[in-house]
């Protein structure tokens, strides 16, 4: 830290030195331009490059096993191009994975392809993805398949539950796009301003898109379990209390999303304040499930786990909020 005592002209004008070697590294001398820019939080930037265009960044990457992850790696640190190269000829095999994974990546286009390489680059412009948006839309997918998979259990509905399974992958891309757009933001305070989301405020979203994510994950374990029971419906007594129990665990991460956009704190309490009438439920609807066939209880019951992970979830969001700063 280099500190600096403000001067001022007897004309009124406030100024201050610039260390050194700091304007020395940076090329500057008598009658070089800077910008100065003000963020909503009272700072000041000092940028020597504010008319230059960032260079496109490339990852060269290697037709390996790790193929697939190292893509996703890549997009994930914002590379504007990514280009897969082999010794000799890419695999058919090889072009089907690079192919399956650049189309779970939001904005991931395949630009260029011979035997020897592939080039994917990246066509979004992080400006225009707001990384609320993006975690609103996620939450929107993953809530819904929450509701359906509760349903399709209840119902017997082995197609509703297919289709919750299929949903997932849309909620994987809006997380890697959201993780990707947040790393922009934090190395780019403009599009912080741009955006208004704080570098501060990243983590806390990354966090959240990462509970949506896995209230998606767990939804997808329950229509599963409705799969494997082929269409069976449950008894309707304890159908009830499944409803019952959903209703309160969904009620929770609807109020922790809101708490969370609105900053209200005391809705994000709320949803803590539920925990004892979860488990109060989820022991009413493990006792139902005594008088279950053997080859049913396991399932619902492994259904109540996941619904006891979803309220855990919610909780954790809810436990993200903050006061609105005066």
């Amino acid at each position: 830290m280099v500190l600096r005592k403000i001067q001022r002209t007897s004309s009124g004008t406030f100024f201050v030195c610039l260390p050194k070697d700091w304007a020395e590294r940076s090329g500057l001398d008598r009658g070089s331009v800077i910008s100065v820019s003000e963020t909503s939080d009272g700072r000041l930037i000092i940028d020597t490059e504010y008319d230059v265009e960032p260079s496109p960044q490339t990852a060269v990457i290697k037709s390996t096993s790790r193929l697939e992850r190292e893509i996703i790696e890549k997009y994930l640190l914002g590379y504007d191009a990514i280009q897969v190269e082999a010794k000799k000829r890419i695999s058919l095999s090889d072009r089907e994975r690079v192919k399956q994974t650049s189309s779970r990546l939001v904005g991931l286009e395949i630009i260029e392809e011979d035997y020897s390489k592939i080039v994917m680059q990246c066509l979004l412009e992080p400006s225009a993805f707001p990384p609320e948006r993006i975690l609103r839309r996620e939450y929107s997918i993953a809530s819904g398949m929450h509701r359906d998979a509760v349903t399709a259990l209840v119902e017997g509905d082995v197609h509703l539950a297919k289709n919750i399974v299929a949903r997932d992958n849309e909620v994987d891309r809006l997380y890697f796009l959201l993780v990707r757009i947040l790393r922009t933001v934090i190395q780019n305070p403009r599009l912080s301003e741009k955006l208004g989301i704080l570098p501060i405020d990243c983590l806390d979203y990354r966090l959240a898109a990462s509970l949506v994510e896995s209230i998606a994950d767990r939804s997808v374990q329950i229509a599963e379990k409705s799969i494997q029971l082929g269409g069976a419906k449950t008894a309707e007594e304890l159908s009830q209390l499944i409803l019952k129990l959903h209703g309160v665990v969904y009620e929770a991460h609807e109020n922790a999303l809101r708490a969370m956009f609105s900053r209200d704190v005391s809705l994000a309490q709320s949803v803590s304040a539920e925990r004892e009438k979860v488990a109060a439920l989820i022991q009413e609807v493990e006792k139902a499930v005594h008088g279950q066939p053997v080859e049913f209880a396991p399932h619902v019951l492994a259904v109540i786990s996941s619904m006891s992970r979803i309220y855990d979830h919610s909780v954790d969001i809810a436990d993200l909020v903050m006061p609105k700063p005066v």
